[in-house]
C-alpha cells in the first residue's frame, strides 16, 4: 500500500472517521480541506462573475460573454500536456504551481479595467484550472487508497457543501450590490487559491510512477477506447447544466411555478449530492460497474426531464410538485453518472499516465460546458416539451451504449 494512504489504529478509532464525516488518513483530510477552500472561492466568483464584470469593471454584457467563452475554450488546451508533466515530475508540485497561477490571475482582476487585460487574466486562470484538474487526478488516486471510489465521492460531497457556503456569501454581496462587495468576493477567490496551495503543501511528496519502456509519449490521444468513453461522457456531461441553465428559464418562462422555486431547486440538488454521493458510489469500483451506473443515469435523466417537461401549463401547485419530483429524479441520475464517470476516468487509465489521461477526460467535460448553453437553449427552451424529451432520449441512448463501449475499451487498452 502507498505510504500516503497508510491507516493506523488511532485514525480508525476516531468517532468522526467511523461515522464517515472525515476521511481516514491525514493526507486524505488535507486534500479534502484544500478542496473545500478552493471551491468556496470558485463558487463565489462563478455566481457573481457577470455582475462583477458589468458593474465594477464596466464591460458590456456582450464582451463579458465573449471573454468568458474564449477563456473556457482556451482552458481546454492545457489538460493533456500539463497532466503529462504531472505524471513525469510529480503531481503535488504541478498542482501547487497551478493553484498559485490561478490565485495570481484572479488577483489581477481586482486591478484591471480593460477588456483585453481581463481576457488575458481569464484565459490564464482557465488554463491553470484545467491543468490543475489534470494534475490533481494522480494526487487523488495516490491518496485515495484501497477505497478510492468512496474517497472520490467524499471529495464531491465536500465540493458541493463548499458551493452551498459560497451561495450564502454571494447572497449578501448581491444584496449590497456595491463595488466593495464584488471586489471583496474576487479578492476572496484569489486568496482561496493561495490558501489551498498552502494546505496542499502539507502533503508529502509523491514520486511519479515510472513509465514502461517504449511507451508512447502521448498515449492518451492514441487510446481509441478511452477516447470513445471520453466522447460519450462529454455528451452526458451536458446534464450538469440542465438544472443550472435550462430549468430556471423553463420555470420563469413556461410554467406557472413561482420564481422562488429556482433557488429552491438548486438547494435541493446540492443537498442531495452532499448527502447521497458517497452511498450512490458504493460498489462502483470497477469499469463494468461504472458502465452500468452510467446506463442507470441515462434512464433517470430521461424520466426526470420528462416530468419537468410535463409541468408546462399545469396549475401552480402541480407545477411545483412536478418540478420538485423532476429535480430529485434528475439528481439521482447525476449521482450515478458522477460515480460512473469518476471510476472510468481512473480505471481505464494506466497508473503511469494518470495526469495525461485525466487531462483528456477533462477536455470532454469542459467542451460539454462550453456547448451546453447553446444546446439547452435550442432543445429545452426553443423547442419546448419535445426538446426536453429528445434531449432526455439522447442521454438515454448514451447510457445504453456506454457499458458496451467500456468493455470494448477494456479489451483494446494499449499494451
Amino acid at each position: 500500500m502507498s505510504t500516503v494512504s497508510t491507516i493506523d489504529d488511532e485514525q480508525i478509532s476516531h468517532p468522526l472517521v467511523r461515522r464517515g464525516l472525515i476521511p481516514e488518513t491525514r493526507p486524505q483530510r488535507i486534500l479534502a480541506l484544500a478542496t473545500f477552500v478552493n471551491m468556496i472561492g470558485s463558487g463565489v466568483f462563478m455566481v457573481t462573475a457577470a455582475l462583477f464584470f458589468t458593474r465594477v469593471v464596466g464591460l458590456p454584457l456582450a464582451q463579458v460573454g465573449l471573454g468568458m467563452g474564449v477563456a473556457a475554450g482556451a482552458g481546454l488546451l492545457a489538460g493533456v500536456p500539463v497532466g503529462h508533466l504531472a505524471d513525469r515530475r510529480g503531481p503535488r508540485e504541478v498542482y501547487l504551481l497551478m493553484l498559485v497561477v490561478q490565485g495570481t490571475a484572479m488577483g489581477a482582476l481586482v486591478f484591471v479595467r480593460n477588456f483585453w487585460l481581463v481576457l488575458v487574466a481569464l484565459c490564464v486562470s482557465e488554463l491553470a484550472r484545467s491543468a490543475g484538474g489534470a494534475a490533481r487526478g494522480p494526487l487523488v488516486r495516490e491518496i485515495g487508497g484501497a477505497d478510492l471510489a468512496r474517497y472520490r465521492a467524499y471529495l464531491r460531497s465536500v465540493a458541493n457543501l463548499a458551493g452551498s457556503c459560497a451561495a450564502i456569501a454571494t447572497g449578501f454581496a448581491v444584496q449590497f450590490d456595491s463595488r466593495p462587495a464584488y471586489l471583496s468576493l474576487v479578492a476572496a477567490n484569489a486568496l482561496s487559491f493561495v490558501a489551498g496551495a498552502a494546505v496542499v503543501a502539507a502533503l508529502p511528496k509523491m514520486p511519479p510512477v515510472p513509465a514502461p519502456p517504449h511507451v508512447s509519449r502521448w498515449a492518451a490521444t492514441r487510446d481509441r477506447g478511452y477516447l470513445a468513453v471520453t466522447v460519450l461522457d462529454g455528451v452526458m456531461s451536458i446534464h450538469h447544466q440542465v438544472l443550472l441553465f435550462a430549468l430556471p428559464l423553463w420555470i420563469v418562462g413556461h410554467t406557472e411555478a413561482p420564481r422562488w422555486l429556482v433557488g429552491a431547486t438548486a438547494l435541493v440538488n446540492t443537498a442531495l449530492v452532499v448527502l447521497l454521493q458517497v452511498p450512490a458510489s458504493r460498489g462502483v469500483d470497477n469499469s463494468d460497474a461504472a458502465g452500468r451506473a452510467v446506463r442507470r443515469a441515462g434512464v433517470a435523466f430521461l424520466a426526470g426531464m420528462a416530468v419537468v417537461a410535463a409541468t408546462a401549463g399545469l396549475p401552480t401547485w402541480l407545477a411545483v410538485a412536478g418540478i420538485g419530483l423532476g429535480v430529485c429524479v434528475h439528481t439521482v441520475g447525476e449521482l450515478w453518472h458522477t460515480a460512473g464517470s469518476m471510476e472510468l476516468r481512473f480505471s481505464l487509465a494506466p497508473a503511469h499516465a494518470q495526469g495525461q489521461y485525466m487531462g483528456l477526460f477533462g477536455f470532454g467535460a469542459g467542451l460539454a460546458n462550453v456547448v451546453a448553453p447553446t444546446v439547452l437553449a435550442l432543445f429545452c427552451i426553443t423547442w419546448g416539451v419535445p426538446g426536453w424529451l429528445l434531449l432526455g432520449g439522447v442521454f438515454l441512448g448514451v447510457g445504453l451504449v456506454t457499458p458496451g463501449v467500456v468493455r470494448w475499451a477494456e479489451r483494446n487498452r494499449p499494451a
